[in-house]
Order: C-alpha cells, then sequence, then structure tokens
C-alpha cells in the first residue's frame, strides 16, 4: 500500500468512532474517504433488519429518515476520523436535515452507497451533503449539519 492509499474502514472500527450499535448502527464500511473532505459509506440492506417488519410487510422498503441517519453516521465517521485525537471524548449530533429528498425505494438486498460531503466546518459545527445511491442510481439526497460536543 502506497503512502496515499489508505485502509477500508470496517464496523470494528466504525464501533469505536461512533456509539451506535445494532439495530441503529446503519454503516458497514467506509470504502473510502479524503480528510476534511468528503467520505463514501456502505450500508449491506438486509431483510432481516427490524424496520422490514412493519415497514411495509408486503413490500419492504427503507425508511427514509434511516437513510439520511446512515448518511449522517457516515459524515460523523468522516469527522472522527479528520479530527483524530481531538474527537476522544466526543460525540457528533445531529443538528439540522434540510432539503431531503427522496427519489428511489431501497429494499431488501440493496448495497446502499452513501457518499457525503463537507460543505462548511466552524469550530464545533460541520455542514454535509449527502447522497445515497443504489447501483449509482440515486435514492435520496439530504443537507444537514452536526454539533461535536462532549460526552457526558
Amino acid at each position: 500500500m502506497s503512502e496515499t492509499q489508505k485502509p477500508i474502514i470496517d464496523v470494528h472500527e466504525i464501533m469505536g468512532m461512533i456509539p451506535h450499535r445494532y439495530p441503529i448502527l446503519l454503516v458497514d464500511r467506509i470504502l473510502d474517504y479524503s480528510l476534511n473532505e468528503w467520505a463514501i459509506g456502505l450500508k449491506n440492506v438486509t431483510y432481516n433488519e427490524p424496520h422490514f417488519q412493519g415497514h411495509f410487510p408486503s413490500q419492504a422498503i427503507m425508511p427514509g429518515v434511516l437513510i439520511v441517519e446512515a448518511m449522517a453516521q457516515t459524515a460523523a465517521c468522516l469527522v472522527v476520523k479528520t479530527l483524530g485525537d481531538e474527537a476522544r471524548g466526543k460525540l457528533v449530533y445531529f443538528m439540522s436535515i434540510e432539503e431531503a429528498r427522496f427519489r428511489k425505494p431501497v429494499v431488501p438486498g440493496d448495497a446502499l452507497h452513501i457518499h457525503v460531503k463537507v460543505e462548511q466546518s466552524r469550530r464545533n459545527v460541520w455542514k454535509f451533503s449527502g447522497e445515497a445511491k443504489v447501483e449509482g442510481v440515486t435514492c435520496a439526497e439530504a443537507t444537514f449539519s452536526a454539533m461535536i460536543m462532549d460526552k457526558k
């Protein structure tokens, strides 16, 4: 591996970066990233996830709010990776969600590729644009912001 290549961030490292656990951990790995700029996460959507029992039993569709949450978790991983040691003892909290659009259903069996881009960062507030894709087709997009705060 050359100096410019980065290893994939696997689910074990992700769990060391953010506090989420099953059933709300919605990022299986980070496929690629550029510190302080962008990241691409992966969520493998499976039928045995609990939300599919009720959304919808006859035609399982991943709830849009969970797709946006997957974007936020991918962004949180990017923030933690960017901040490095400075992120110890801190959590990344949602502040706002804007311009959310849902274009195509996400269903069990899909590999959801989550693209997030840093739009702005000032002190402890970060703003992102996000896009979730399946096989290159945009399923959802949103702009959102988060605040980095000390754990209580």
